[in-house]
């Protein structure tokens, strides 16, 4: 490990932190960046004023400011010396995988600042389980494909990951996905983790992907880069994980910055989300009666499996599909909830079985810690279950497998006591923090006691650099075809943002039929950063994406049209039917703020820079002229 990073400034016996901090941020804002070519922003100089402010007193800040204020440049250089000061890394969490690498990528703001202040930042990502590769289902793997793709894959892993004799001296990290680019999403589902298997229990584990580069992102000293849903899944597992002697996903941190932070309720939601496959309590009581255990015991883990497998049935066949998601809704009905109830009430027997089995000794006190913590889970999703105004839940369904979701509706208690008691500093930055520059909402839905707060408007002149028009349609063939038309006009340089996966595949498929000039790119075809990049350098082109209204950031000639196929109508699913049914006004309180926040955030992919101008063009279809006309007076 390297020695420990100092300060790029020094103080004195008798000098303050917070004296000299002010002062270097002074020094940088007003003479080295301008000297390197960096405008110097009135923007920038009040909000280092207020983040300041935060570290100082260990505060929770919403930092709203508009795109090109610099705020990301700001929050960095606060974050990186406070992070030495402590001895701490900061982490900063990122709606998804995409703005992770806007950050860290050649070019990004952290490349910036270590060019200008010729600094050298220790910053390193802690990315979610999917990212890597699974070793227990690509090595069998190879042995019946001929997917040339995944043999590709299979041929970079290293010799050590293979050879158990090797000593772990040896070891270095392998398997992101982003080191396999050429891998579709669907052929990444065949290789990457899989949430059936059980990792703990994995002859690889010690050599594989995820425990290395956990391995090496623990010890970053400055900063730590991850998602709001990885983030989320290590304050939920933080408890768990050191009662079986693990360590927690992340270390301490000196403080924590959640860029794009009006994202990070759902991904607290998501975070602890219950999800129950059919196969997996089956297998964990069929390994439970495989063991010594009394008779008593195992007719009663028989009875909840046939019990099990009767309330899936009910479930599956009841469960209804629902147009543009792909979660299927389930009624709410006696049957099912009867079924739950006794389920639940034959769970918590076993549990109590289980401790008689283990003071017995019949079977082995790693299994019971297995089988305990397993029924624990399943016996609390159903509690949410059986509560209406507690859980969302949904059926989802692929050829192999079926899965039960119970997601809790309200997370604020949680995040109040898991997060914001820290006595640390915690920075919300987004373009899109406040409702009018009224920051309740999020304060409330997050569990946020006392805040600090400021809003900075966008220094670029968007009405001299961006045209905005609309469009109506009848069909999806009259929409497509003045999609494409508009495309050609612009001679590519356009990005495509569609309301959902399956409105782009239906673009897709219509497209196919058609004669282009320009490479088309879709979201899922390669691993993300690859597709952005080649839309960003292998001009011209068009990008189609379903995810991407927020975190592109692809200044200059690449991007000078952001086409927006349809309004974007939250999805019909579970989770925004149970927002709607405890609204007063579903339409004003749920819908309208989505739709808003989503219009705001695909517009904003346009203009990255004071150079860059543009056309935004959003089609609507014929009936939607009300709720566009709610938009524009919102």
């Amino acid at each position: 490990m390297t020695g420990k990073k100092t300060l790029p400034f020094t103080i004195s016996k008798n000098e303050k932190f917070f004296d000299r901090l002010g002062d270097y941020i002074g020094d940088v804002f007003y003479d080295i960046l301008p000297e390197k070519g960096f405008e110097l922003r009135d923007e920038q100089i009040f909000m280092a004023f207020q983040l300041e402010q935060a570290f100082k007193h260990k505060r929770t800040m919403f930092a709203e400011a508009g795109v090109g204020t610099g705020k990301t440049i700001v929050y960095l250089l606060y974050a990186i010396c406070y992070a030495r000061y402590m001895g701490k890394p900061v982490i900063i969490s990122c709606a998804d995988e995409t703005l992770i690498e806007q950050l860290v990528k050649e070019g990004g703001d952290i490349d910036k600042l270590e060019q200008a202040l010729d600094l050298e930042v220790d910053v390193r990502l802690a990315k979610a389980r999917e990212n890597y590769v699974c070793m227990k289902k690509l090595d069998p793997l190879v042995e019946k494909t001929n997917d040339e793709d995944i043999l590709a894959v299979h041929d970079q892993i290293p010799d050590f990951v293979f050879d158990q004799g090797v000593s772990m001296q040896t070891f270095y990290r392998y398997g992101d996905r982003k080191e396999y680019p050429w891998v579709s999403d669907q052929q990444w589902e065949r290789i990457g983790w899989d949430p059936l298997k059980q990792c703990a229990t994995c002859d690889w584990r010690h050599r594989s992907a995820q425990t290395l580069n956990r391995e090496y992102y623990r010890h970053a000293q400055d900063i730590i880069i991850c998602s709001h849903d990885f983030y989320m899944e290590h304050v939920w597992t933080k408890e768990s994980r050191k009662r079986e002697g693990q360590l927690p996903l992340l270390p301490e941190a000196s403080s924590v910055i959640f860029d794009e932070g009006h994202l990070l309720e759902f991904a607290a939601q998501k975070g602890l989300t219950y999800r129950f496959n059919f196969n997996n309590i089956t297998s964990v009581l069929t390994g439970y009666t495989g063991q010594d255990v009394r008779e008593e015991s195992l007719q009663l883990a028989e009875d909840i499996l046939s019990l099990h497998d009767e309330w899936f049935d009910v479930i599956t066949s009841s469960a209804v599909r629902i147009e543009g998601s792909d979660r299927l809704e389930i009624p709410r009905s006696e049957p099912l909830l009867e079924m739950a109830q006794r389920l639940n009430g034959m769970v918590e027997e076993l549990l109590e079985q289980l401790v008689f089995d283990a003071e017995l000794f019949t079977i082995d006190a790693y299994h019971t810690k297995i089988i305990e913590e397993y029924l624990e889970f399943f016996s609390y999703g159903l509690s949410i279950l059986l509560n209406d105004d507690e859980g969302i839940y949904w059926l989802e369904q692929d050829e192999m497998n079926s899965s039960l979701v119970i997601m809790p509706r309200l997370v604020e208690n949680v995040l109040r006591e898991e997060v914001f008691s820290q006595n640390i500093p915690f920075i919300f930055s987004s373009a899109t923090l406040s409702q009018d520059n009224d920051f309740s909402y999020l304060q409330k839905s997050l569990g946020i006691g006392q805040y600090d707060s400021f809003s900075v408007d966008s220094p670029f002149d968007y009405e001299s650099n961006r045209e905005i028009s609309f469009h109506s349609y009848q069909d999806s063939d009259e929409r497509f075809k003045g999609i494409k038309e508009q495309l050609n006009d612009n001679q590519g340089h356009s990005l495509v943002l569609f309301r959902s996966e399956g409105d782009m595949n239906d673009f897709r498929q219509w497209a196919k039929k058609q004669s282009w000039e320009y490479a088309m790119l879709y979201e899922g075809d390669q691993e993300i950063s690859e597709i952005v990049r080649r839309f960003q350098y292998d001009i011209p082109s068009i990008l189609c994406a379903y995810h991407l209204w927020e975190g592109l950031d692809i200044p200059g000639k690449a991007l000078s049209q952001v086409i927006i196929a349809s309004l974007p109508y939250p999805p019909n699913d579970p989770v925004f039917k149970a927002k709607r049914k405890h609204a007063k006004n579903s339409s004003q309180e749920i819908d309208i703020p989505y739709m808003m926040l989503r219009m705001k955030q695909g517009v904003g992919r346009l203009i990255r820079t004071e150079s860059d101008s543009g056309v935004v063009r959003i089609w609507q279809h014929a009936t939607d002229t009300t709720v566009l006309d709610s938009l524009l007076n919102s």
